[in-house]
């Protein structure tokens, strides 16, 4: 087997790669841009008719408190889910500083979470894991989504081209709205969390709890002494089917619906557009370079003052002489159309 953990721009192609020598595969989320969800997809099948095992790094999914509330939700629970609030709200992160030897290439992969080729901004690398939970408990994904977000702290050229916050309205098919706020603010007020509010009552993920509408704690998971670590469970049980000779885990699909949930999210707080979640799957929109090399040009460069982003971005409107949705709010259109 083979654990693909490099930043998430180089997973499809070496996705690609692991299926075509037969091999088991953990990964963490799948892709940062509808060409690469594309492929993943498309390696899936391959895979599937491998019959090899594919366990992707969601790890609420393999936590026992996320699966007795989600069996209980399942059961009735909450009754029918009317909303759903997503969270990933957290301070400030690393910054790897410039060196003369650096060419654009080495800076850009030594600070990959702050470019979207590489990362796909922290609603998809990070807040991912959140928008998952939402996705599952739900049983769907979003039609189209909807939202805004900017750099109100990050806003220094060393922080490459991503928002530093993200607030996304997703609505499904049913009407059913899910509320994703994810925000990388020095100094400020952290919540990392789900909240599953149905017709009889709520689930609080963090809290492992469903409460009625007055409050009272109807369940609670007992955290203390039932709960596993996750991060571990997901390779254990990766392994022991191995092991066995198994075929039991095939989590790209559903990985690469909610990787291109965040994606959506991240398209519609750049473009200020509402974006629909098949248009974007069929755009092929892709943001990766030409070529992979230290030498090469990244997809995108620093403009002669050292700014990856505009610094005063206006978010380009949809047109017959213009029809690139993907806006990376620079200079640089991403390759692909969405109409």
């Amino acid at each position: 087997m083979v654990i693909l953990t490099t930043p998430p721009g180089f997973r499809p192609l070496h996705f690609e790669e692991a299926v075509k020598q037969g091999k088991h595969i953990f990964m963490e989320p799948v892709a940062t841009d509808p060409a690469g969800i594309q492929r993943v997809l498309a390696a899936a099948e391959i895979a599937k008719s491998k019959k090899l095992n594919v366990v992707v790094g969601l790890q609420r999914r393999y936590q026992n408190s996320y699966r007795e509330l989600y069996k209980r939700v399942q059961d009735g629970a909450i009754g029918d889910i009317l909303s759903v609030q997503v969270w990933w709200n957290q301070g400030a992160l690393w910054v790897k500083p410039r060196k003369p030897e650096y060419s654009e290439m080495e800076y850009q992969m030594r600070n990959w979470y702050y470019f979207n080729w590489l990362c796909g901004d922290h609603i998809v690398e990070q807040h991912i894991h959140n928008i998952d939970v939402g996705n599952w408990f739900k049983g769907a994904v979003p039609v189209s989504a909807v939202g805004m977000g900017g750099r109100s702290w990050r806003n220094g050229k060393e922080y490459g081209e991503i928002f530093d916050h993200h607030y996304v309205e997703y609505r499904y098919a049913d009407g059913v709205v899910m509320n994703s706020q994810c925000r990388h603010w020095k100094d400020s007020t952290s919540r990392v969390d789900e909240e599953i509010v149905g017709t009889k009552g709520r689930v609080i993920g963090d809290r492992a709890q469903i409460l009625d509408h007055k409050g009272k704690v109807v369940f609670q998971f007992d955290k203390k002494n039932k709960e596993n670590q996750p991060y571990q469970t997901e390779h254990d049980e990766l392994f022991d089917a191995i092991a066995k000779g198994e075929y039991k885990f095939e989590d790209t699909k559903r990985a690469a619906e909610t990787t291109l949930t965040a994606i959506i999210g991240r398209m519609a707080t750049y473009s200020g557009q509402t974006i629909p979640y098949d248009k974007a799957l069929a755009s092929n929109i892709n943001l990766q370079p030409a070529t992979y090399s230290f030498d090469a040009a990244p997809p995108i460069v620093p403009d002669a003052d050292g700014f990856t982003l505009t610094r005063n971005p206006v978010p380009l409107s949809i047109s017959a002489s213009y029809s690139h949705l993907y806006i990376t709010l620079c200079s640089q259109p991403a390759r692909g159309s969405l109409f």
